[in-house]
């Protein structure tokens, strides 16, 4: 395969007819001097660097399109190289594949990694965290997409077009480590360099876990308190049914609860719990909800030092007091995100999330600061449409779990 690439790189970056005779007209530069010319949308700038040693061999301007060409032509490190951007300012190392990463191209990669669409696929590519045309693996326990500019960049010029005509496409990082895939090379245990790179590189904590083998995965044990999730679980295939594989639990009255009753219904994988939607009538205040969630959520932890993946979430309609949600945060040692829908430019419903589910923060978070909540609340309640339950908005963070617990097909009939 990389016989084949340097073939076609020399077709079409070297030439096949024209390459010395253009080499004999450029006039060689000094021996003593290296010059790095920075092209600019306004006039281009010349920064001369005294060095004993003579210049290297001109190359093309970096791209990502030229990736292949630094590595094959020039011999180039590919972990000097951003193989997102193809630039040479290398910050980090790319934490799923063989390359380096720049700055801008990191600082997307954590605001856009764990960002899935409303068919359950990330809608960027895993290796970029961009591009247009998309590529989806076919693997029923992956959900990962590459665009094609990566994959012909990185693999083979046309490599996209192939994998698209394939039946059973599987991607880079669902093959084993043996495949032959050009430049594009998963690392080895990439599942904890991703971890590492985020407790490295991220300006927030972000508690991952290693993501499981799909044969290894088993059924999700949940504990529901005051919102029941059963249809969302069963719609993501994370349940059959709500005593068939998989388990869920669902308390509305947790006032005489206590440690022991918990452990002997558990151990649990994912505690979830909400407050009443706006316009419910409530026997508590707002807050009594989070705060018998949060003792709740104590009793139900793994211990320190289990590896064992552990998740929760809690989510307000809205009917916290500013107050309520400081000692939420407080207490959970995370800041919520905002989500929320739209109809008619207008916001139909909106709910905060406190979660370590590892799905990022979307340009829609922005929401809690450029409006009242308590005015938010209002008009949604003016709307008079109760039959919104929180989860119709929530229920898209529960598929990055599908990287942990084994998801069942939603055709599936007990």
């Amino acid at each position: 395969m990389a016989h084949s690439l340097l073939e076609i790189l020399s077709d079409v970056y070297l030439g096949k007819s024209d390459t010395a005779e253009h080499l004999e007209e450029e006039e060689p530069p000094h021996p003593d001097e290296i010059v790095v010319v920075l092209e600019e949308e306004t006039s281009p700038e010349v920064i001369s660097l005294d060095s004993s040693e003579g210049s290297p061999c001109s190359s093309p301007r970096p791209s990502k399109d030229l990736i292949a060409y630094e590595v094959m032509v020039n011999q180039r490190n590919i972990e000097d190289l951003c193989i997102c951007c193809g630039s040479f300012q290398i910050h980090t190392q790319h934490p799923l594949f063989d390359g380096g990463m720049c700055i801008p191209c990191k600082d997307n990669f954590l605001e856009s990694f764990f960002l899935y669409g409303e068919d359950g696929y990330r809608p960027l590519c895993t290796v970029c965290c961009s591009g247009e045309i998309l590529l989806t693996c076919e693997n029923p326990s992956c959900n990962r997409c590459y665009c094609s500019e990566c994959v012909d960049a990185l693999v083979n010029p046309g490599s996209s077009a192939k994998f698209q005509a394939m039946s059973n496409w599987k991607c880079f990082l669902c093959l084993p480590l043996i495949s032959e895939n050009g430049l594009l090379k998963k690392r080895r245990k990439w599942q904890e360099n991703l971890k590492d790179f985020y407790n490295r590189e991220s300006q927030r904590s972000l508690e991952m876990y290693k993501a499981v083998p799909a044969w290894k995965r088993k059924p999700i044990q949940v504990l529901s308190l005051f919102g029941d999730i059963e249809e969302e679980l069963i719609n993501f295939g994370f349940l059959e049914n709500s005593s068939g594989n998989g388990k869920l639990k669902h308390l509305v009255d947790v006032t005489d609860v206590v440690r022991k009753d918990v452990e002997e219904w558990g151990p649990f994988d994912l505690i979830y719990g909400c407050t009443p939607p706006i316009g419910q009538l409530s026997e508590h205040p707002p807050v009594w909800y989070f705060l018998q969630y949060y003792r709740v959520l104590q009793y139900a932890k793994p211990k320190v030092d289990s590896e064992k993946p552990f998740f929760w979430m809690f989510v307000d309609n809205l009917v916290l007091t500013e107050d309520d949600r400081e000692i939420a945060s407080r207490f959970l040692e995370t800041d919520p995100v905002t989500m929320y829908e739209m109809c008619d430019e207008m916001v139909k419903n909106a709910v905060l999330i406190w979660s370590n589910i590892p799905y990022m923060k979307s340009n829609n978070s922005a929401l809690a600061s450029d409006w009242d909540l308590s005015l938010l609340a209002e008009d949604i309640q003016s709307l008079n449409d109760f039959s919104l339950w929180p989860t119709r908005l929530v229920n898209k963070c529960f598929i990055p779990l599908r990287e942990y617990f084994q998801c069942f097909s939603k055709d599936h009939t007990s």
